[in-house]
């Protein structure tokens, strides 16, 4: 009992003490952190190098309409789609080497870049495609020496979006994939229901690397619709469209489709004839990513690099049109880079992907345009530092 009569006759000591501290830690510089903020990898990129590929021929096709960029780290090589529908060669992608070295300001920069082969589609027959049957847009490298591929489809004619894996040395198709009837364009004349035309799966990525021949390990693709399907697009302008985002488990024999989600896009820019996703590219386990938004009109091209955040984001699976509904948590985006900031104008950029370490160490990031096989307009590249 003794100490708690101490206590007692010097409780206002201690108390003066624990208001003192209170005062002094109230008082300490400790940085704010928003709830948003912890939600992104603190991630930075910096434009090092842009190289321009001539319009050339290659094999009996024309090198160009370039939509995808995908790279093979075993073996230091990158692939790319070409999203040509039959009128310069068969739907098909190539195999490229690319050079880095450092220019005379000690910043890495391209050396050199080779085409090496080419690969055309085929069906599981290893018949080609009938002429604008398939529109390449996005690609993806899959750990069972396969490619996977998204195909837009073409409204107007009645054929259907794609998504599909093929042999990665022949090209022939192994399986296709199973895409929800909301996807699909109805038989109503417009339509009521599916995707838009030219703005459907523009946008392919997975969550594993490359591998070898004969892994059978599950692995997840994600793929978006370039812009809002029919039944969910919302004409007034002052309303930002939303995409549809899919999340797939590729198993041995199976595709399930996990779940989707809204993703929102940009506020479309004034006098814009075109604004969608372009592009996505996985970069960690925990639901990351980085996106390409391009919008293209009266006042050129207009692109953002975003960094994704889909932890959270509702399952929109079950929802038949996102139009005027409430209460929805969307994917969650951060800008990452807006490239009108940067002194040299970018072209029609639609292909992403993590390319090797540079000379310096870094991790690279490469970006490549499509030139709609203009004669008078290159392939442009873009390497970017990746830092985080």
């Amino acid at each position: 009992m003794g100490w708690l009569r101490w206590l007692n006759r010097g409780g206002v000591w201690v108390w003066v003490l624990l208001v003192g501290l209170t005062l002094a830690l109230g008082s300490c510089a400790i940085p704010q952190i928003k709830a948003e903020e912890r939600l992104f990898l603190p991630l930075a990129v910096e434009v090092l190098d842009i190289y321009n590929l001539p319009s050339q021929d290659f094999q009996e096709t024309t090198v160009g309409g370039i939509s995808a960029l995908a790279y093979d780290r075993s073996v230091d090589q990158f692939y790319a789609l070409s999203d040509d529908r039959g009128r310069f060669g068969p739907p098909r992608f190539y195999r490229l080497t690319m050079g880095f070295g450092l220019g005379d300001d000690g910043q890495p920069q391209f050396k050199d870049v080779s085409i090496q082969s080419v690969t055309p589609f085929t069906d599981g027959e290893g018949n080609p495609y009938p002429q604008g049957y398939l529109d390449p847009e996005g690609l993806a490298l899959s750990p069972r020496n396969t490619v996977l591929m998204s195909s837009e489809g073409d409204v107007g004619r009645g054929i259907p979006p794609f998504l599909g894996e093929f042999d990665r040395e022949t090209g022939r198709l192994v399986t296709s994939f199973r895409i929800p009837d909301r996807f699909l364009p109805d038989d109503a004349n417009p339509p009521t229901q599916g995707v838009r035309n030219n703005l459907s799966f523009e946008s392919l990525t997975i969550n594993a690397s490359p591998g070898t021949a004969g892994q059978t390990e599950p692995f997840r693709l994600f793929t978006a619709t370039e812009s809002a399907l029919v039944q969910d697009y919302d004409p007034d302008p002052y309303q930002p469209l939303r995409s549809r985002f899919l999340h797939y488990l590729i198993g041995e024999d199976q595709s399930t489709l996990i779940a989707e989600h809204a993703y929102p896009l940009d506020l479309e820019p004034s006098g814009a004839v075109v604004n969608g996703l372009t592009e996505l590219l996985l970069i960690d386990q925990g639901g990351h990513f980085l996106a390409l938004e391009r919008a293209f009109g009266l006042r050129g091209f207009n692109v953002r690099l975003y960094q994704l955040a889909t932890g959270g984001a509702t399952d929109t699976s079950t929802i038949a049109s996102l139009r005027g509904v409430e209460g929805i948590s969307p994917i969650r985006k951060h800008l990452v880079l807006d490239f009108a900031d940067i002194t040299v104008p970018v072209d029609n950029l639609e292909g992403m992907t993590l390319g090797p370490r540079l000379p310096d160490g870094s991790q690279s990031l490469i970006l490549v345009s499509d030139n709609n096989f203009e004669a008078n307009r290159p392939t442009q590249l873009i390497l970017l530092r990746l830092q985080g």
